[in-house]
């Protein structure tokens, strides 16, 4: 079989979201369009000897909530999923799992996929769901549990709350996936590329369709600490809201945060046949690494301007063709700047001159599922023709402003987009891009 098919396009027919600001893939789109933070003080642990106590937390989320539409998954006659976990087996994952499950559910509902499993064989639908640090907090807890009452007490669960694949595994089960799965780990790239290894399965053939995305949940003592120990955290205790500030001159660090972002990929035709909502296609994928350095870009991001051009390339797209890339934009003092100088030196000399925004100065760093974060606000800027806006920019960082990026402050500004790309990095120095078009 060919590594490509050209003829096997990609079209992304199901969106679930749960981040910091909204607990569906609408309500965080609505946000995102209103420029409305969802960054506050830590309430998960107590943060108060810390120097960095804000976050950005999902707040109200409940895994055993019934959904709008049950679904039958395994046929007509079988029994419905109707919640993404019952109550008594909450305690049995963790909470990266918990909001995985909840994204996964809800961008499987918005396909409309239900509708037609009885002719789709389960063997052609894959799943693709990353995680960045996994079940951190569960390994925490359970360690404190060993270290106080021993070998006796540690949970049968315990393996089940922590390791990376389970939130794929666990989909699967719940939605009759019986195609390739897996977990990508590649730091705060992980999404970006569940997503782009995702079409290509597609495009080879080797599926109809792949759940793909990612989830996070580590606002936990010891993450919180080791990122605030690296000065990597935002210390605008006192103003959250006003903390992630991507590109602006005063930004001082990134936010934490947690949530889950899950897209429905589906091979194009096949989409077409059922008649299904084709929100955009992705057209082209980009993976690159630095080599370079652990935790910090190449010197003007070379290698995030190679994943760039590589996505570009893939989907066989111009430069000019693209209105609106979504930047991964941490709101750190270096990261931001050297991003914005690799976006600036692969536009040089195309008639366009694309809109940028950071949806991290909103939600925080959602971590593993920050890719697919940021791919959710390319693919709505197409769908909705709106470009989401990067908040708390008050006063352009002078050497950002010299490129000549438009980094669309404070307010969301209404447009046609027909391509938007996507970023997404990682510590390792592991770089993804994502091209979307308008179908």
């Amino acid at each position: 079989m060919p590594a490509s098919n050209p003829s096997r396009r990609v079209a992304i027919t199901g969106l679930g979201a749960v981040t910091p600001v909204g607990l569906t893939a609408p309500a965080t789109w609505s946000a995102f369009a209103a420029g409305r933070s969802g960054i506050g003080p830590i309430t998960r642990f107590d943060a108060s000897g810390c120097t960095a106590r804000i976050a950005g937390e999902v707040r109200g989320f409940d895994p055993t909530a019934p959904i709008a539409f049950p679904v039958r998954p395994r046929g007509r006659d079988s029994d419905p999923v109707s919640a993404p976990l019952s109550p008594k087996d909450v305690r049995k994952l963790g909470r990266f799992t918990h909001l995985g499950l909840g994204a996964g559910l809800e961008a499987y509902v918005d396909s409309g996929l239900d509708s037609v499993r009885d002719v789709i064989a389960p063997e052609r639908i894959g799943v693709n769901l990353g995680v960045g640090l996994g079940g951190l907090p569960e390994i925490v807890a359970m360690h404190e549990t060993w270290r106080l009452g021993g070998f006796r007490k540690i949970s049968p669960f315990f393996i089940l709350q922590s390791a990376p694949n389970i939130l794929a595994g666990q989909l699967a089960i719940l939605l009759n996936c019986r195609g390739p799965n897996m977990s990508i780990a590649s730091a705060c790239a992980t999404s970006g590329h569940t997503l782009g290894e995702s079409a290509r399965a597609i495009r080879r053939g080797d599926v109809e369709v792949m759940l793909a995305g990612g989830a996070e949940a580590v606002i936990t003592p010891v993450a919180v600490g080791a990122f605030a120990q690296m000065k990597a955290l935002s210390t605008r205790n006192d103003a959250p809201e006003k903390a992630s500030r991507p590109y602006d001159a005063e930004r001082d660090g990134f936010v934490v945060g947690e949530g889950a972002v899950v897209f429905v990929l589906e091979e194009m035709e096949h989409a077409r046949r059922r008649g299904a909502r084709i929100y955009a296609e992705l057209l082209g994928y980009g993976a690159t690494a630095d080599a370079h350095h652990l935790s910090a870009l190449a010197p003007e991001a070379e290698g995030s301007r190679r994943s760039m051009q590589l996505a570009l390339a893939d989907g066989g797209v111009a430069p000019d063709r693209v209105g609106y890339v979504s930047a991964h934009a941490t709101s750190t003092p270096g990261g931001d700047g050297e991003e914005a100088t690799a976006i600036a030196a692969v536009f040089a000399g195309s008639a366009s001159n694309p809109r940028v925004s950071a949806i991290k100065s909103m939600t925080g760093h959602l971590l593993g599922a920050a890719g697919a974060l940021g791919a959710l606000a390319a693919v709505l800027a197409i769908e909705k023709s709106l470009v989401p806006p990067t908040i708390n920019l008050d006063n352009v960082d002078p050497a950002c402003a010299a490129l000549g990026l438009d980094f669309t402050a404070h307010t969301a500004v209404g447009m046609r987009v027909d391509v938007a790309l996507a970023n997404s990095f990682g510590f390792g120095g592991t770089n993804a891009s994502l091209v979307f078009g308008r179908v």
